[in-house]
């Protein structure tokens, strides 16, 4: 196997049947940003969702648990989820992405079972997971990958039937 491709295999293996099922924004002000995508899509503005606090969503960042929330807003295009995230407290990968970059995409963020699974096949080429934590229905984890793939990946598990 070429050495270029070497880093990159496992990945693949990782994510080949997972779905593409959001890209997403940090932003500042998630409100105003959703009435901006709103307006250029004709829709209705979505109304941002506070995120569970630490107790309920068991948020670790960096291996350590941590109470940060975000504001999210959601705008469904198609098959895919345009979502809107303002950090709101605490240490977190969102706060980190703000701080160093500013405004911009964030994840692209996939469907996916058999998380733990992986995980360690992300994490075999490299990878590290920085944030984790579980909503009502599921459970997410974002990945670094921004070695090999220039993004971070967000595994999302649903834990519904």
């Amino acid at each position: 196997m070429d050495s270029s491709r070497a880093g990159t295999a496992g990945q693949g293996k990782a994510l080949r049947d997972a779905e593409i099922t959001q890209v997403a924004i940090v932003v500042r002000d998630a409100e105003e940003t959703a009435k901006a995508w709103a307006e250029v899509l004709g829709i209705e503005p979505p109304r941002p969702v506070l995120t569970e606090p630490e107790d309920r969503s068991h948020t670790r960042y960096m291996g350590r648990p941590t109470p940060a929330r975000a504001k999210l807003a959601f705008i469904k295009l198609g098959r895919v989820t345009l979502e809107l995230i303002e950090p709101v407290g605490g240490p977190s990968t969102w706060q980190e992405f703000l701080d160093r970059h500013g405004e911009g995409v964030h994840h692209i963020a996939f469907d996916v079972s058999d998380m733990e699974g992986r995980l360690a096949s992300l994490e075999s080429t490299g990878a590290r997971t920085v944030q984790r934590g579980d909503f009502t229905g599921g459970r997410y984890a974002y990945v670094d990958a921004r070695g090999t793939l220039k993004v971070i990946l967000e595994l999302l598990e649903s834990t519904r039937g």
